[in-house]
């Protein structure tokens, strides 16, 4: 017998694969070989930016893939149309992008299929030579600290997902009528989100923001807003971009402590130059003189803060213990140095009046389906490069790989990464050899069961295509252009559903 040929996995994981050897090397098993290397059938779960990035790099470098692409949502482009915030219509624009690859007589969009509940992983390996997992991070960290429960506290993603119209999130109804928010965290979220509290009404009105959410901000009462960090200046996580809007947000003024900025000239002299230049603006915040900026300060009506070396300990209810009317906060120092130090409690505390308390500590990662493995501490697929571990023909790319990092452009890189892994696997004969079905044997399974929101009891899951999303996509943007708007979002899927004749 001859030698086997190298593989990364345990050949004994994934019996239906057999290696090539001089017994198994017959004019049919090599043509099984041959079809799978010349026309495969790819799977992805997630139509966010790792979803589509993924299938990008594989129509591109493969000319016979063939690429399914499964969302749970009636509609694609995940966090893109989900997350970035309506006065960013820019970073949107890689929507259009998408929009060709999904174009592709090799590539097709099922939306309204959720993995792991309608269809499983092991069920689409069995239709797929090969299965990509970018369905992201759906979830958020929570704080872990008494009166988290109290309404008026969410999570930053919740509020996100309000204002930009993603289903699940449409009943928050956060109640803008306090004067003061308090924002955990201090990343582009957390700017994102204050950002949006803060803005003139004028200036969101034309966005793609949903009415139901520009009605209550419009109404908001909230003055002031303060952006809470663990650590100190040097370690936060925002951009200078994001930073830079704050800064010049009309009707607003920062509210910096100079103290916190202590000796910080001298140490940012070392730190990379992206890091350089944002502590440098905001030192020149906190330390900046009245000048010519006086006078669109002395006219602020609105004011935003950030408050460096506090972690939070409790949420404080209101007297009658109905809601949250304010957060205890424990003041921290710094153990080490740089990115690396660590917050730990000096002892004192000090309590922070407010009537809204928005988490934004990080996103998270759930599991998708219990045959396949979840790091839970990490919140990730273990992997090695895309290849997801002990689990051969199954690839992550995206938030789910790597953890909730890093910008759109840092995810095209990761999602090209593991496309490239499928492509050098596929090359080699490391995945499933003869044809496989597709969709067509998905779609079969589908239509025999009753479990997603468009199914009839004798109707099954109905998968949404991506003719059936630009049909919904002319109508957001007819319904927008009454009001100078790009679109008015469907955030109902039952409305969609009917619009589509489902």
């Amino acid at each position: 017998m001859a030698p086997r040929c190298w593989r990364w996995w345990d050949w004994s994981a994934w019996p239906r694969i057999q290696p090539l050897s001089a017994s198994n090397f017959t004019t049919s098993g090599f043509c099984r070989h041959f079809s799978a290397q010349k026309n495969p059938q790819i799977c992805v779960v997630g139509s966010g930016p790792a979803g589509f990035y993924t299938a990008q790099h594989l129509l591109k470098h493969h000319a016979q893939a063939h690429v399914d692409i499964y969302e749970k949502q009636l509609v694609p482009f995940g966090l893109v149309r989900f997350g970035v915030a309506p006065d960013h219509p820019e970073v949107k624009n890689v929507i259009n992008t998408f929009t060709q690859t999904a174009r592709s007589d090799r590539c097709a969009f099922w939306g309204n299929v959720v993995v792991g509940r309608d269809v499983t992983v092991p069920e689409l390996q069995g239709a797929y030579h090969a299965v990509v997992l970018s369905y992201g991070a759906e979830d958020h960290q929570t704080l872990e600290i008494p009166g988290e429960e109290l309404p008026g506290v969410f999570s930053a993603r919740a509020f996100v997902g309000w204002y930009n119209g993603l289903p699940e999130n449409q009943e928050l109804a956060p109640d803008l009528s306090c004067n003061t928010a308090v924002i955990l965290g201090q990343g582009n979220v957390a700017l994102d989100v204050a950002r949006i509290l803060l803005t003139p009404p004028e200036h969101l009105e034309k966005t793609d923001i949903t009415e139901a959410a520009f009605g209550v901000l419009r109404q908001s009462q909230v003055k002031t807003v303060w952006i809470v960090g663990r650590r100190g200046p040097l370690q936060v996580a925002f951009t200078i971009k994001e930073l830079r809007e704050m800064i010049r947000l009309p009707g607003t003024r920062p509210i910096l402590d100079p103290a916190d900025f202590l000796g910080l000239q001298d140490r940012i002299k070392e730190v990379p130059r992206p890091r350089k230049r944002l502590m440098e603006l905001l030192l020149q915040t906190a330390t900046e003189k009245p000048g010519l900026g006086a006078a669109h300060q002395a006219m602020a009506t609105r004011t935003w803060g950030l408050r460096f070396f506090r972690s939070p300990q409790q949420v404080l209810p209101s007297p009658d213990g109905r809601r949250a009317a304010g957060i205890r906060l424990a003041v921290t120092r710094l153990e080490g140095v740089g990115e690396a130090a660590q917050a730990v409690p000096t002892g004192d505390v000090e309590d922070l009046p407010c009537g809204l308390v928005l988490s934004s500590v990080g996103y998270k990662s759930r599991p998708v389906d219990p045959s396949v493995p979840f790091d839970f501490k990490r919140g990730v697929i273990p992997n090695i490069e895309g290849r997801v571990v002990d689990m051969p023909g199954l690839y992550c790319s995206g938030w789910v790989k790597r953890g909730p990092t890093g910008v759109i452009n840092t995810t095209m890189t990761d999602s090209f990464l593991t496309s490239q892994m499928l492509l050098q696997d596929l090359k080699a004969g490391l995945l499933p050899s003869g044809p496989r079905p597709g969709f067509a044997a998905i779609q079969a399974l589908l239509s025999s069961r009753g479990l997603g929101p468009s199914a009839e009891v004798s109707g099954g899951v109905r998968p949404v295509s991506f003719s059936d999303w630009e049909k919904l996509d002319a109508e957001e943007v007819s319904r927008g252009q009454g009001a100078g708007k790009p679109r008015e979002k469907l955030v109902d899927p039952q409305e969609m559903l009917r619009l589509l004749g489902h």
